[in-house]
């Protein structure tokens, strides 16, 4: 699996510590930054990380900020990302399993590392049930043609 990761100023740390733990999976990273001390804008970071997995370039996005908000309003502007903001684990799994998600988004100042962590790795390991789910995430490619 590829994955392609990116986070403004508020979500550089939670961004590291998943980088390391999903080469520590064998997960294929590709760091969309950002290495800054100052502010920055979301957009800058999560369209680019959205685009790659749309394009088929990542096999999924994980984005980080200080709430994830910003990163999911974002994301969910490419045509063909399914992005979910989770802070939970029940939602992690829930959106891999119903929704088919293919960008996470979490917010660095809502939780701490360790659930941070716990969430990307159920996020990471849960497929997709297809199913009565399909007919769903269906309809929404649908709209977006």
């Amino acid at each position: 699996m590829k994955v392609a990761i990116g986070s403004d100023h508020a979500g550089i740390d939670l961004r590291r510590e998943i980088s390391d733990m999903m080469k520590e999976m064998g997960i294929e990273v590709i760091d969309a930054g950002c290495e800054c001390d100052s502010s920055v804008d979301y957009p800058d970071f999560a369209i680019p990380v959205a685009e790659m997995v749309a394009k088929k370039e990542a096999d999924r996005g994980i984005l980080l900020c200080g709430t994830g908000i910003g990163m999911s309003i974002a994301a969910n502007k490419v045509k063909g990302i399914r992005c979910a903001l989770v802070h939970d684990l029940f939602s992690a799994k829930a959106t891999r399993e119903h929704n088919d998600s293919n960008v996470l988004a979490m917010g660095e100042r809502i939780i701490g590392p360790g659930l941070a962590l716990e969430i990307a790795k159920v996020w990471l390991t849960t497929e997709y049930e297809g199913g009565r789910h399909g007919r769903r995430v269906d309809k929404i490619t649908a709209y977006e043609a």
